[in-house]
C-alpha cells in the first residue's frame, strides 16, 4: 500500500511524540512491504514565528492534498499569558479542522493491567475499562460568534448548533456501536440549554432507524460523576463539542496518564490522529514525554488505511512495552525510559528484533541496544 501522510509536529512535545510515531510507522512499513510518502507543514505557535498566521495556506493545501495527517500539539506559554493576544496557535488546529470539516472527533479510552496501580480510581472489576466518546468538532461554543464589550467588563461566547451537525456524527456514533456492545449514551444538559435539547430531539428521531442499539441519556454532570464512580457502564458516549473535549480528558485519569490516549478526527475531507494531549512546554526538548498516545493514534490511522493486523502489531507492542515497564517519566518517576527509547522498543518489537526474555538492565536509557 502507498499512502501520502502530512506531519504536523507543531509546539512543545509535538515534534517530539511525533518523530517516535513515524518511527513505528516506519516500522510497519518495513515489515509489511507498505509505502509512506512523509510531507512536513507548520503549524501552531511554530507557524506564527515562521509565517504569522497559525494555519499557513501551505499547511493547509499539504493536508488537503493527503491520504491522513498525524498531528503533533500546539501551544506556547506566551500566548497561554497574553488573553488579548490576537493570533493563538489553537487557531491553527481549530482552523484546520473547520477547513477539512471534520465534525467527528473518536477518542477511545483504554485502561491497561499493567497501569491500573497509576489511577488514582479504585478500579472495581479485574476486567479493562473500554469506551469510546464521539465529541462533535466543529460547532458549539468553540465556533460560534464570540463577542467582548469595548471596555472589557462583557464576553459572549455563542454556542449554535443544527440539526444536520448533530445528526451526521450522531449517525457516525450509530453505526460504531452496532459493531460494539450495541449501547449510545448522550450526554448533554437539556435541562437547560436549548442545544442539549436539540441534540436529544435528534437523537430521538434518529435512535428509530437504530433499534437494535439502546439508547441513554445523561447529564453532563451526572456523566462527569459516572465516568469516575462506574467507567464499566459506557459503550458509546456521544456528545457536544465541550462536553466531550472535558470529558475525554476526566476519563484519561482512568488509563494512569494523559500521554496515553489517541484521538481521530474524520469528517468530508482528509482525517487527522492526534494524541489528546496538549504541547506541554515544561518537557519540551528533554526527551521526557510520553509517546504512546502518538503512537496509538498512528495505529488508529493504520485502522482506518483497512490495515487492521498492522494496528493490532501496533498496539501489542506497546501493550509488550507496558507489561515489560519500559515507559515513561509520567508513568514510572524513578525507573524511566526516555521518549525516543520507548519509540525504538517498541519499533524493535514490530520489526522482531527484540528477542522472548528481555532483562531491562540490558536495555540503554537511550537506545533499544539490547545486550
Amino acid at each position: 500500500m502507498k499512502k501520502k501522510i502530512t506531519l504536523l509536529p507543531g509546539d512543545g512535545i509535538g515534534p517530539e511524540v511525533l518523530s517516535q510515531a513515524r518511527k513505528v510507522l516506519d516500522a510497519v512499513a518495513s515489515v509489511y512491504q507498505h509505502q509512506w510518502e512523509y510531507n512536513e507543514g507548520k503549524i501552531g505557535a511554530a507557524a506564527i514565528d515562521a509565517t504569522g498566521t497559525a494555519l499557513p495556506q501551505q499547511t493547509l493545501e499539504l493536508c488537503m492534498e493527503s491520504d491522513a495527517i498525524l498531528f503533533g500539539a500546539v501551544g506556547h506559554p506566551r500566548y497561554d499569558n497574553d488573553p488579548k493576544a490576537a493570533v493563538r496557535p489553537e487557531q491553527g488546529i481549530l482552523g484546520l479542522r473547520k477547513a477539512l470539516e471534520l465534525y467527528a472527533n473518536i477518542r477511545p479510552i483504554q485502561t491497561y493491567a499493567a497501569l491500573r496501580h497509576l489511577s488514582p480510581i479504585h478500579l472495581k472489576r479485574k476486567e479493562e475499562v473500554n469506551f469510546i466518546i464521539f465529541r462533535e468538532l466543529t460547532a458549539g461554543i468553540y465556533f460560534g460568534d464570540k463577542e467582548t464589550t469595548n471596555n472589557g467588563s462583557t464576553a459572549v461566547d455563542t454556542c449554535k448548533y443544527s440539526k444536520n451537525e448533530v445528526e451526521r456524527i450522531a449517525r457516525m456514533a450509530f453505526e460504531y456501536a452496532l459493531g460494539r456492545k450495541r449501547k449510545l449514551t448522550l450526554v448533554d444538559k437539556a435541562n437547560v440549554l436549548e442545544t442539549s435539547r436539540l441534540w436529544r430531539r435528534t437523537i430521538q428521531e434518529l435512535s428509530a432507524q437504530y433499534p437494535e442499539v439502546s439508547v441513554e441519556y445523561m447529564y453532563v454532570d451526572n456523566a462527569a460523576m459516572q465516568i469516575i464512580l462506574n467507567p464499566y457502564q459506557f459503550d458509546v458516549i456521544l456528545t457536544e463539542n465541550m462536553f466531550g473535549d472535558i470529558l475525554s480528558d476526566e476519563a484519561s485519569v482512568l488509563c494512569g496518564s494523559l500521554g496515553m490516549l489517541p484521538s481521530a478526527s474524520l469528517g468530508e475531507h482528509t482525517a487527522l490522529f492526534e494524541p489528546i494531549h496538549g504541547s506541554y512546554p515544561q518537557a519540551a526538548g528533554k526527551d521526557i514525554a510520553n509517546p504512546i498516545g502518538a503512537i496509538l493514534s498512528a495505529a488508529l490511522m493504520l485502522e482506518y488505511f483497512g490495515l487492521k493486523e498492522e494496528a493490532g502489531h501496533v498496539r501489542d507492542a506497546v501493550e509488550w512495552s507496558l507489561e515489560n515497564r519500559f515507559v515513561t517519566k509520567d508513568i514510572d518517576t524513578i525507573n524511566f525510559y526516555f521518549t525516543s527509547t520507548v519509540g525504538d522498543l517498541i519499533a524493535d518489537y514490530i520489526t522482531g528484533r527484540i528477542p522472548d526474555s528481555v532483562k531491562q538492565e540490558n536495555i540503554l536509557l537511550r537506545k533499544s541496544t539490547i545486550i
